[in-house]
């Protein structure tokens, strides 16, 4: 099969023909049709983070395709079935975040294209339990952004506690970004879209946001405090500096939702105003295989729209490089 391979961190991706992997107990065999590309790929293929890949390693946690190989044991899937495996690719099910419904919290849990091979490749290896069936009338390549963009901002939602009422502040209009504004206008919220590009609050616009933030000519905290401050602001862009933004457009009692990880990030958070104001800065990762379902279920039911544009796996590192300098709509997705 082919793949494409993290050989050394910091280093352009390398495709090589490797033999086909062959499930174990518990495990099923995929055959990829499209795998979407996310900043964590980036940041795994570079070591940016603290807790680094060990290479070599197939980088890729959105990657959608049909089954074709059972592990023994595996009894809930069959050959033939379409299934997207996401960041979150095996956790132990008995420590008590996984039994009280926080199993992106495990401290055991193994990572898809982090600590196990992902999706930029035409086969993969994942665990049956952690493989989330996808509903038949779902396009793989609309599927594949949801396995992870999706279901990180619906869940950083889910944290913020949206509701009808609230002002909800989205920082960073891109692959989750875009997304984002969508579950925000879902839950009934007023949506400030903040950005740095025209072509992204042009599409944060196109997809319902009621107030489009300029952050090269304009100060967000300044915007949102006039329209009386952010109940929840979600923090997307991958720059330290957008977080503290985000933090001062809050409302009194307001949350700002920690998603995006630059590699080196930090904020200060003001002590005396936090007291006084009683905001909160909360950090959200991923979601789990029941946020997925739900996720995948919205998207079905015509709720949302995945803005993405196709491209051989071949061109990964051209790609890569696009994300980098800021130059993707939303989603790349890579056609197997």
């Amino acid at each position: 099969m082919k793949a494409a391979v993290a050989r050394t961190l910091g280093e352009p991706l390398v495709i090589e023909q490797r033999p086909d992997p062959q499930p174990g107990p518990g495990q099923i065999r995929v055959r990829l049709e499209a795998s979407g590309l996310c900043h964590t790929d980036i940041h795994a293929a570079h070591g940016d983070w603290p807790v680094k890949p060990t290479p070599p390693f197939v980088p890729g946690h959105e990657g959608v395709g049909i089954v074709e190989a059972l592990g023994y044991g595996v009894t809930h899937l069959s050959v033939g079935q379409r299934v997207a495996v996401p960041w979150l690719g095996w956790a132990c099910g008995r420590c008590e975040h996984c039994l009280s419904g926080w199993e992106t919290l495990c401290e055991k849990q193994r990572n898809t294209g982090y600590s196990m091979d992902g999706g930029y490749a035409e086969m993969m290896l994942a665990y049956a339990d952690f493989a989330q069936p996808v509903p038949e009338r779902l396009d793989p390549r609309e599927a594949a952004p949801l396995t992870c963009a999706g279901v990180t901002t619906y869940k950083a939602l889910k944290v913020a506690g949206v509701g009808p009422s609230d002002l909800v502040a989205i920082s960073g209009v891109g692959g989750l970004g875009h997304l984002a504004v969508q579950y925000a206008k879902i839950a009934g919220a007023t949506v400030a879209a903040i950005d740095v590009t025209d072509e992204k609050l042009a599409l944060a616009a196109e997809l319902g946001a009621d107030i489009l933030i300029d952050a090269r000519t304009e100060d967000p905290a300044e915007v949102l405090q006039r329209h009386g401050g952010a109940h929840a602001a979600i923090a997307l862009a991958v720059d330290e500096e957008s977080f503290a933004i985000a933090y001062a457009g809050l409302r009194r009692g307001g949350k700002l939702i920690m998603v995006a990880l630059p590699a080196e990030g930090t904020i200060q958070v003001p002590v005396f105003s936090t007291v006084l104001s009683g905001t909160s800065v909360i950090g959200s990762i991923v979601g789990t295989r029941q946020d997925l379902a739900e996720v995948f279920q919205l998207h079905a039911a015509g709720r949302t729209r995945v803005i993405y544009e196709t491209r051989p796996l071949d061109s990964v590192n051209t790609c890569i490089d696009e994300v980098m300098n800021g130059q993707v709509k939303a989603r790349i997705v890579f056609e197997m």
